[in-house]
């Protein structure tokens, strides 16, 4: 069986396996800790190989030169979905402010997709958020992107770090990224700031009614009720949201690839 492997494609499909279990490595939904492991190996390797035989794949001899190619495959995964991650992460951004109004800031869970604390109101919009991106099957638009890939970064193709455009075209990201969680999180926190306004103006009034007692029911109540009221809001801002992470996606490999 090993006489009949080419090995002269070898390292063409490494470059290829490298890229794709990069991208899973920080990609939404496809790094989270409630995939197993030995899923995210096979997928990558059964995936890379159908990849091979659709890019195309110069010869390409193992030297010093080949490694550093394997260095800049590990940096296009991992930059691209560690960025689609941080767009994504404006859902809890604007969980937290919203948490930090209503008196939940104490109160966080583990997400169990990343193991780290999450805020309560961000976890419940970041759930919905996952099920509408499995909804208009934005998993599949995800691998779309790794082999789309290819056509905006070569695989014999180095990236251009010695320009600037790269790392402007990320800060502009993390710009866009707190400015959608500011537009999520404002309908609930503006209320809550009214519903402060009244309180202080209550306790002026009649200093007999205790504020701290009645304030944070009271904002509870508010702020739920106005979340209900904005879903449908919140569902564009998501659908958006999405749009914004695979439009991130397609222009850095379009900056990386010069």
């Amino acid at each position: 069986m090993l006489d009949t492997i080419n090995w002269a494609n070898v390292p063409a499909f490494l470059l290829i396996l490298v890229r794709v279990t990069s991208f899973f490595v920080t990609l939404p939904l496809f790094s989270y800790r409630t995939v197993p492991t030995r899923h995210k190996v096979a997928f990558s390797f059964f995936l890379a190989a159908i990849m091979y035989f659709t890019v195309p794949a110069p010869e390409l001899v193992i030297d010093g030169e080949y490694f550093l190619l394997l260095f800049k495959e590990m940096a296009v995964g991992i930059g691209v979905g560690l960025l689609a991650y941080i767009i994504l992460s404006a859902i809890q951004i604007a969980g937290g402010f919203i948490d930090f109004q209503m008196g939940f800031a104490i109160a966080n869970v583990i997400d169990p997709q990343t193991g780290a604390q999450s805020p309560l109101i961000g976890q419940y919009l970041y759930i919905i958020t996952l099920l509408f991106i499995l909804a208009v099957d934005g998993h599949h638009m995800m691998i779309d992107g790794v082999f789309y890939s290819y056509e905006v970064i070569a695989m014999d193709q180095f990236l251009p770090l010695r320009e600037e455009g790269w790392i402007m075209f990320v800060i502009q990201s993390f710009n866009q990224m707190f400015v959608i969680a500011f537009l999520m999180a404002i309908p609930i926190v503006g209320c809550l700031f009214l519903v402060d306004i009244a309180l202080g103006i209550i306790a002026r009034t009649v200093p007999q009614l205790n504020v701290f007692v009645v304030g944070l029911p009271l904002k509870i109540f508010v702020a739920l009720s106005v979340l209900v009221i904005a879903m449908t809001f919140y569902v564009m801002l998501i659908r958006n949201l999405f749009e914004t992470m695979l439009t991130t996606m397609r222009d850095l490999m379009q900056v990386l690839g010069g």
